[in-house]
């Protein structure tokens, strides 16, 4: 009797071990089930990644609260308000800076361009960009009490470096640095920056003015930015010393490079070609005045025609910046294409 109840205890061993072995296989199964699964398709969420942690544990790259942010977002608004409306006054009364219409629809338009990319990158907050608010506040105070408009709105942008650095991470700052660019060309130049920029411009215009009318048998006397005709004296104004064009001509070629070209050093190449664009015209008006004034009517030279003449050397600005774009089109890009 005793081997029978040998092989009992056996048996009933082996069926309890059996029975725990598939409840065990069961739950393993269940448990699988309900755990997110990784698309296998995205190559950015591997496994292991911080991107593939945050989805697994149900989080996310922008799981981030938006209370603060809107928060702060309503008191850069009680801030700026006054400030913002006194720049699109200037964009509308200086026409130097007519462009900056065009810059914070751009300046959207690019942040939705690049929503992908935004969507992806890990929300990272970090105490170690709260210097920069801090300075950007400071620099906002010293504006409004030392009057300096340029304080007052270059403070923005410094703010919103340091902001989106502590709330949003450094590899967010990377992403949005072009946007930030961008809008500093919104943004007017300091008087005493703007006219130290200026006269240099009058004088090179007026002299190379000088050089090129006698090839058309126009004699001249140069004295600073002044060109005596025979008929009567030309004055290069600040107006006439090519930084209009020259500015929002930069501006444009920004905007132009970003949608057409996807080479950064391209783009960098289109924007800088249109500081010799803008002068190169700019003396070619010149020169178009005085051949009016001295083989047809001084007054009509210098009245509608001048005016005119304006916009028709920025078309041929624009002219020329898509000369140069089709020239760097013959030189093969990094990825052995042409552009």
């Amino acid at each position: 009797m005793r081997p029978c109840d040998n092989q009992s205890d056996l048996g009933n061993r082996f069926n309890f071990s059996s029975g725990l072995n598939t409840a065990m296989n069961e739950t393993a199964a269940s448990s699988a089930e309900t755990l997110p699964r990784l698309p296998a398709t995205d190559p950015t969420l591997v496994a292991g990644s911080p991107l593939a942690e945050d989805r697994v544990s149900g989080l996310g790259p922008w799981h981030i609260s938006w209370a603060p942010i809107l928060l702060i977002g309503a008191l850069l608004v009680l801030l700026y308000y006054k400030i913002g409306i006194k720049l699109v006054t200037d964009w509308h009364e200086l026409p130097d800076f007519s462009h900056g219409f065009l810059i914070p629809f751009f300046a959207v338009y690019l942040v939705w361009d690049n929503r992908a990319k935004l969507r992806t990158t890990p929300i990272q907050p970090s105490w170690a960009g709260i210097w920069l608010v801090a300075l950007g506040l400071l620099e906002l105070l010293i504006g409004v009490f030392g009057a300096d408009l340029f304080f007052q709105r270059t403070s923005f942008i410094l703010l919103a470096i340091g902001l989106i650095w502590t709330l949003l991470g450094i590899r967010m700052l990377g992403r949005l640095k072009f946007v930030l660019f961008v809008l500093c060309l919104a943004i007017p130049w300091p008087t005493i920056v703007f006219n130290q920029i200026t006269f240099p411009l009058q004088l090179f215009a007026s002299h190379i003015a000088s050089v090129v009318l006698p090839i058309f048998h126009v004699p001249v006397l140069q004295e600073g930015n002044v060109i005596n005709l025979p008929a009567m004296p030309l004055e290069v104004a600040e107006a006439c010393s090519g930084i209009r064009s020259l500015m929002s001509l930069f501006a444009v070629a920004v905007i132009y490079g970003y949608f057409l070209e996807r080479d950064t050093w391209r783009r960098v190449v289109l924007a800088f070609s249109s500081i010799p664009i803008a002068i190169a015209v700019n003396v070619a008006r010149i020169v178009g005045t005085g051949l009016l004034v001295q083989y047809w009517d001084p007054v009509k030279a210098l009245g509608f025609f001048h005016d005119f003449q304006g916009w028709l050397m920025f078309l041929g600005s624009l002219a020329c910046l898509y000369a140069v774009h089709a020239a760097m089109n013959l030189i093969p890009s990094r990825g052995g294409r042409t552009a």
